[in-house]
C-alpha cells in the first residue's frame, strides 16, 4: 500500500494525470489537446513527465465548463480542487494544500 501523499504539488501532479487520462479516454477531445499543445500522440507519454505539461492539461480541462464539469465528475473532486492543483502545477510558490 502506498503512503498518502502530503506534498501539494505531488497531489497537483496526481491530479493533472488524472485530467490527462480523462481527456485521452475521449478521441475528439484529446485530438482537439494535441492539436492546440503541438505536441504528437507518440511523445505523449514522454511529456506528461514535465510538470509545464501537466499544468497545460489543467489548463486545457479548466478553460471550459462542461469539461471542468466532466473531469470533476469522473474523478470524484470538486472543480475548486482541480483549480487549486492548477495553481500548485503554475505557481512553484504555492503553499496551499490540494485535494
Amino acid at each position: 500500500m502506498r503512503k498518502p501523499t502530503q506534498n501539494p504539488r505531488e497531489v497537483a501532479e496526481i491530479v493533472a494525470i488524472q485530467a490527462l487520462s480523462f481527456v485521452a479516454g475521449d478521441a475528439e477531445r484529446l485530438g482537439l489537446f494535441l492539436a492546440e499543445s503541438g505536441i504528437g500522440p507518440e511523445t505523449l507519454r514522454t511529456a506528461a513527465a514535465d510538470p509545464q505539461f501537466l499544468a497545460s492539461v489543467l489548463d486545457f480541462v479548466m478553460r471550459d465548463d462542461a469539461t471542468v464539469k466532466a473531469f470533476a465528475a469522473a474523478s470524484q473532486l470538486h472543480p475548486t480542487n482541480i483549480a487549486a492543483a492548477r495553481q500548485a502545477l503554475n505557481d512553484p510558490q504555492w503553499e496551499r494544500d490540494v485535494p
